[in-house]
C-alpha cells in the first residue's frame, strides 16, 4: 500500500512535466473473472453467491408477500405501499414502494434478485468446469447452479409471464441486453436446467447440507414448474418420484412444521426453504414481526412485532373447525400481562383481525429467524392429485393423494363421486388451507384464471372493495428495466 501511494504521488508530480503517466493495476470494482473460479474454494464461494439473491428476496420478503397480499388469504396494514398489492394500485414504476423505501417488498425486487442470481449461476456454469478440484464435487456445484438458474427463471415467469432467458454470463453491457422469450420457451429452459441438475449427482436428504437442494428438491421444482406449465403428465411423474423416494415424510402434527424449536425435525417435510441464520449480522425476514400483534404485545409471537399482516375473516371461516391447520390462525392472543385479548382488540384497524401463527418465535433477539418454506412435501401430494385429475378425472389414485393431506389435518376423506372439475376445485381449496402465508395462493389463482372471480370475495372493512382485472395476471416489468434495456418490451396489458 505504501509503495502504491508513492507511485500515485510520483505520477501526480510528473503530470506537471508530462502529458500522461500510466499505471498498471488489476481492477476489482467491475466484472473480473479471469483469475477466479480456478480452485475448489473459488467454486464454493461462487456458488454461495448464487444463493445470495434468494436472501434478498426473502428479507422483504418479496418472496412471499407479493403473492400473499395480492390473493384472498392475507392482507396488510395499509403502510409503506403494501396496500397497492392488495388494491392492485401499483404502476410499472412501483412508485409507492419506491417512495416508501420498500422496493424489497415489491415485484421489482423479484425481478432484480432473479436476474442477479441467474447471472451468478451463469458464471458457475461457464467457469467451474475448468476448475482444478474434486470432480464429484465440481459436478454437484454445477448441478446446484443449474437448479438455481431454473428456480430464478421459474420465479420470473410466474410473476411476469414472457421474460428474457439468460444462459450466458455478461462481460459487457451489450451482452446483458436481451429481449423476452415466450413463456413456453422459458419453461423449455427450466426443464433443460433441471435435467442437468438431476444428472449432477446431488445428494438426497438427510445427507444434504441445510439450505441446499437435494435430488428430490430438484424433482419438486420440476413438478411445480410442470404444473404451472400445464404439463400434467410431467407434473404427476415428478411429484410421484418425490413421494415414492421415501426420503421425506409428513410430520404427524402439521403445527410442528412451523414450531421455532422443531425447525430441524421439520426438515423431513420442509424440503427446501429460505434458511435464516440466528446470528447478527445475518439473513432475516419480516414475517415474524408482521404477523404478530402490534406493539410487541403477544408473548407467544415475537419479541418485536408490528401487527401489519393478518388473515381475512372469510378465510378463517372457510376452515372446518376440526381442521388442525386452522390452529395456525387465531382470533385471540395472550398479552404480556397474561390477559386474553379478544378479537375486536387484536388490531386497531379492524374488529375482525385474524392472527397468523406460522412464523412465531418468542425468543429471538438478534433477528426474525423462522425459515420460510419454499417446497414442502404436501405440495407434491396435491400436485399429484391435481395432475392425475386433469389427466384421468377424479380417480381413486387422485383421491388417495389429497386424502393423505386431509388425514394429517384431522379431516375425513374428501367427498366421493366428485366430477373432474369439482375435484380440481377441491384440490385448489386444499392447497389454500395447506399453504396460506407461504407465498403460494396468488399463483394458483392466476394460473387457473380464478383470480378475477375469487379475489373480490376476500374483503373486509379495511379493504371493502378489491377489483383485479385481466392485466393483473402478471406484474408489470419494472420501468427501470425497460428504460435500461432497449430490447425489452413491457407486458402487453401494461403498455
Amino acid at each position: 500500500m505504501k509503495r502504491y501511494n508513492k507511485l500515485i504521488g510520483l505520477c501526480s508530480a510528473l503530470l506537471v512535466l508530462t502529458t500522461s503517466c500510466d499505471l498498471e493495476e488489476t481492477i476489482y470494482s467491475s466484472i473480473y473473472t479471469e483469475a477466479f473460479y480456478k480452485t475448489a474454494a473459488d467454486a464454493e464461494k461462487g456458488l454461495v453467491a448464487v444463493y445470495d439473491p434468494l436472501g434478498d428476496m426473502g428479507a422483504g420478503p418479496a418472496l412471499t408477500i407479493v403473492s400473499d397480499f395480492s390473493a384472498d388469504q392475507c392482507y396488510p396494514r395499509a403502510v409503506v405501499g403494501r396496500n397497492t398489492l392488495t388494491l392492485f394500485a401499483y404502476d410499472a414504476n412501483y412508485t409507492t414502494q419506491r417512495t416508501a423505501g420498500r422496493t424489497n417488498e415489491s415485484p421489482q425486487q423479484i425481478w432484480a434478485s432473479s436476474y442477479d442470481g441467474i447471472e451468478k449461476a451463469n458464471w458457475i456454469i461457464e467457469k467451474v468446469p475448468a476448475a482444478i478440484m474434486d470432480e464429484t464435487r465440481k459436478k454437484q456445484i454445477i448441478g446446484e447452479a443449474y437448479f438455481m438458474r431454473a428456480f430464478y427463471h421459474w420465479t420470473l415467469t410466474k410473476n411476469f409471464g414472457d421474460v428474457p432467458v439468460k444462459t450466458k454470463p455478461s462481460t459487457s453491457e451489450a451482452e446483458a441486453m436481451i429481449g423476452k422469450s415466450l413463456k413456453a420457451d422459458v419453461y423449455k429452459q427450466i426443464y433443460s436446467d433441471l435435467d442437468m441438475a438431476l444428472a449432477a449427482g446431488l445428494l438426497s436428504y438427510p445427507a444434504i447440507e441445510k439450505g441446499r437442494p437435494s435430488k428430490e428438491v430438484v424433482n419438486a421444482l420440476y413438478a411445480k414448474a410442470a404444473l404451472y406449465n400445464e404439463d400434467w403428465q410431467k407434473a404427476l411423474q415428478k411429484a410421484q418420484e418425490v413421494i415414492s423416494s421415501g426420503k421425506y415424510s409428513l410430520m404427524p402434527d402439521v403445527r410442528d412444521v412451523y414450531r421455532y424449536d422443531k425447525e430441524d425435525a421439520a426438515r423431513v417435510e420442509n424440503m427446501w426453504a429460505f434458511e435464516v441464520a440466528p446470528v447478527s449480522p445475518g439473513r432475516g425476514h419480516q414475517l415474524t414481526g408482521l404477523c404478530g400483534p402490534p406493539g410487541n404485545a403477544g408473548v407467544d409471537y415475537a419479541r418485536t412485532s408490528f401487527g401489519s399482516m393478518f388473515a381475512y375473516q372469510t378465510f378463517f371461516d372457510s376452515f372446518d373447525p376440526a381442521d388442525k391447520r386452522r390452529q395456525l390462525l387465531d382470533t385471540t392472543y395472550v398479552n404480556r400481562s397474561g390477559a386474553v385479548v379478544p378479537q375486536r382488540s387484536i388490531t386497531p384497524i379492524t374488529t375482525q383481525g385474524v392472527l397468523i401463527k406460522k412464523y412465531q418465535d418468542p425468543n429471538t433477539i438478534v433477528g426474525q429467524i423462522p425459515n420460510i418454506p419454499i417446497f414442502r412435501l404436501p405440495d407434491m401430494y396435491l400436485i399429484a392429485a391435481e395432475a392425475e385429475a386433469r389427466l384421468n378425472g377424479a380417480t381413486a389414485v387422485a383421491y388417495g393423494f389429497v386424502n393423505a393431506i386431509r388425514k394429517r389435518a384431522g379431516l375425513p376423506d374428501l367427498k366421493a363421486g366428485l366430477s373432474k372439475d369439482a375435484f380440481i376445485d377441491a384440490v385448489l381449496q386444499e392447497r389454500s388451507w395447506e399453504f396460506f402465508a407461504e407465498g403460494d395462493r396468488w399463483y394458483d389463482l392466476t394460473r387457473t384464471g380464478k383470480f378475477v372471480t375469487e379475489v373480490p370475495k376476500a374483503v373486509n372493512n379495511v379493504y371493502p372493495t378489491r377489483t383485479p382485472t385481466a392485466k393483473n395476471k402478471y406484474f408489470p416489468i419494472p420501468l427501470d428495466e425497460i428504460n435500461a434495456n432497449p430490447k425489452l418490451e413491457q407486458n402487453p396489458d401494461w403498455k
